[in-house]
């Protein structure tokens, strides 16, 4: 049986995956790639055209340090390869959501981050949104956040960019090769493979959903694949021509997951809406990816009717995407309990690709230096008290 060695493998190789193997590369290291499938795919989680950047990421203040990094990085890689990766075209925050006692709105939430890490930003009065924006039905109360560093980016092109700027500098792939087991050898990690065993100093588990049935039930447990469905709606012949030049949005007009909705500018024709819910969960290697007409009209008459003009209903199309969700819907970085060897880099919770060139960065750096630049220590397993602690966390 074939057998492969490598100081580092990398397992799965998508937004994180992909990030990695080209920081590790970069700076010289031994280093194999390894995915089930043919990256970049749709089979997974980092792909359908368009993700959302934003520095005012209200989803806590510790991931604006990596969510500039990565801007950073990507318009580096842009010059390194001449690709379009990065559209920085500004980002709308949104927020009609009813008043609740102690809790604050998406729009304060951003607001606090972008205060915070000094991001520049605007509050936009709704006249002045509307004279703006003519696609965008907001509401006298609504709270409009503008922030010009913002934008999308493009996900197959960032993974395939940085895959092949790794084998350039030295990676190798091991590609449509399924893992079967990680298993801790003292001085090494096997990987039990349908093409044989691979032989590895360490470990990076960024296998998004398929991480947690390698990685044992104390960690299983707290990741959760989810179902999720990417829209595109036609432009009606009348509809604004602003669409075009719009920026990235993200509306909360409530408190549940399925009160709000993000999307982009029009594209050849099409805006791209979604939600991110993340309350169907299912099994990654068996779950339904086919979607149904009817699926995208009822998210329009749940979410989009009366927020946003000039969209049909009827030739939309769609396309099913995972997201691995953790209990608190944050990050998971941190050493695998059962060997130091092991590093798990997932999952994402739906919003990790604007943040994974830094985090690609910041695990090469600790994976080679000992420490990142970036503090990682946020994204700990220990934060679920079920889970035993490494010994080894990640910090600064």
């Amino acid at each position: 049986m074939n057998r492969q060695t490598a100081d580092v493998v990398v397992l799965g190789l998508g937004a994180m995956g992909a990030a990695t193997l080209f920081q590790l590369a970069s700076r010289g290291a031994d280093v194999l790639g390894v995915d089930q499938f043919h990256p970049p795919h749709d089979l997974g989680s980092s792909h359908g055209e368009t993700r959302v950047t934003r520095l005012g990421v209200a989803e806590g203040p510790a991931l604006a340090p990596l969510v500039r990094r990565s801007h950073e990085i990507w318009k580096e890689l842009e010059g390194r390869t001449g690709e379009s990766l990065f559209g920085q075209v500004g980002f709308l925050a949104i927020s009609s959501e009813p008043p609740q006692p102690g809790a604050t709105d998406y729009v304060e939430r951003t607001l606090a981050v972008a205060r915070r890490s000094g991001t520049r930003h605007e509050l936009i009065d709704t006249a002045e949104a509307r004279r703006r924006y003519p696609w965008l039905n907001v509401a006298e109360g609504d709270r409009v956040y503008f922030e010009p560093e913002g934008g999308y980016l493009h996900p197959e092109a960032c993974v395939g960019a940085q895959l092949r700027l790794a084998v350039a500098a030295g990676a190798r792939l091991a590609l449509d090769r399924r893992v079967g087991a990680i298993t801790p050898r003292g001085d090494h990690v096997e990987i039990a493979t349908g093409e044989g065993t691979i032989r590895a100093g360490r470990v990076v588990v960024s296998a998004g959903a398929w991480a947690g049935r390698l990685l044992g039930p104390h960690v299983s447990a707290l990741l959760r694949p989810t179902r999720e469905i990417l829209h595109w709606y036609p432009l009606e012949p009348s509809a604004p021509a602003a669409w075009q030049q719009a920026p990235v949005y993200i509306w909360s007009y409530g408190h549940s997951p399925e009160e709000g909705f993000y999307g982009f500018p029009a594209r050849d024709g099409a805006v791209k809406l979604a939600h991110g819910e993340k309350t169907r969960t299912v099994d990654p290697d068996d779950f339904d990816r086919s979607s149904e007409e009817a699926e995208s009209r009822a998210f329009h008459a749940r979410s989009i009717e009366g927020r946003l003009k000039g969209l049909r209903l009827d030739e939309t199309r769609r396309r099913t995407c995972l997201y691995t969700v953790s209990p608190d819907g944050g990050f998971i970085i941190d050493r695998w309990p059962e060997s130091e060897r092991v590093l798990i880099v997932s999952p994402c919770s739906g919003h990790g690709f604007k943040h994974s060139a830094a985090i690609g960065e910041a695990v090469s750096q600790q994976l080679l230096d000992g420490a990142s630049r970036i503090d990682l220590s946020s994204f700990a397993l220990d934060r679920f008290s079920h889970v035993p602690a490494s010994g080894a966390g990640l910090g600064s």
